[in-house]
């Protein structure tokens, strides 16, 4: 099952023509769908319109180099770690999730059109890869509907709970479950499960791609763009128009602000964790 790819077996039956065509077909509906998402939430018209406006707040000008390194620091950061997550099993859960998806679609093209009949040899390391990912997807999504979501653990609704926000992780779940479900009838010469294990694997994995606009698929592209414009707002200045972070100890800061030693003391204590005294069990 893991060393097989379940494409090329496939192709006895449905042509590498229409496999080709149809992950065409699901790269332009996400396309499509991410771009009428843009139109609908004015994402794009709202990102230019915000960059103007602290542009002209801006108090200092941020230079290509220092862009270049905020880049650098989205990309290990909020990209790669998901660094913007306090609560460790939700950050894993996302990695987990993410990773498992980006290996899962990207092997699943690599053997659709590089390896799509059995007379082409498969590398052993693409259908290991295949299944990894499905298994990493699986596991950091069932992760995040049984025990993370903020509906069910901070509010205690039912896991079973379904809204149209729900949509994504879904078919994520249904998608990478029925597709380690093919791809172990396949291998086992079960014929009637592995043909429905199949159609559900492709409805699961169309619901995916071609419901971008009603879903949170789109919001991948959007979250860097965000975390870069919020850091260069840091570093020009601007900061959103919201107040600087300041250290109460500080001599400059109290001159500043007068009324700190007058009602704080000139060493103001400590105020505690505030809202963080109760362990997080939501976003």
């Amino acid at each position: 099952m893991f060393s097989s790819n379940p494409f090329s077996a496939l192709s006895a039956s449905i042509s590498p023509t229409i496999m080709q065509g149809y992950v065409i077909l699901m790269i332009l509906l996400v396309i499509g769908g991410t771009v009428l998402d843009m139109i609908h939430k004015k994402s794009a018209q709202y990102f230019f319109e915000n960059a103007k406006k602290e542009k002209k707040n801006a108090k200092r000008s941020v230079s290509t180099g220092e862009k270049a390194s905020i880049a650098v620091q989205v990309l290990l950061d909020e990209v790669l770690t998901s660094g913007e997550f306090c609560n460790v099993k939700r950050r894993l859960s996302h990695l987990l999730t993410m990773y498992g998806f980006v290996i899962f679609v990207a092997t699943t093209a690599i053997m659709i059109f590089a390896y799509p009949t059995p007379t082409m040899h498969t590398p052993a390391i693409l259908p290991q890869l295949w299944h990894i990912g499905a298994l990493m997807l699986a596991i950091g999504g069932y992760w995040f509907w049984f025990f993370i979501r903020v509906d069910v653990s901070a509010e205690g609704l039912s896991w079973y709970r379904f809204e149209r926000a729900d949509l994504f992780i879904i078919s994520l779940l249904t998608t990478s479950t029925f597709a380690l479900a093919w791809s172990y009838t396949q291998s086992q010469g079960i014929a009637g499960w592995s043909v429905l294990a199949f159609v559900l694997f492709i409805a699961s994995s169309t619901i995916l791609f071609g419901s971008v606009f009603w879903s949170k698929f789109a919001h991948m592209f959007f979250k860097p763009a965000a975390a870069f414009q919020k850091r260069t707002t840091v570093a020009d200045g601007s900061r959103e128009n919201l107040p600087a972070e300041y250290d109460l100890t500080d001599p400059e800061v109290q001159k500043r602000f007068p009324d700190i030693p007058e009602y704080m003391g000139k060493k103001p204590e400590y105020m505690g964790d505030g809202i963080r005294r109760e362990k997080a069990s939501h976003y």
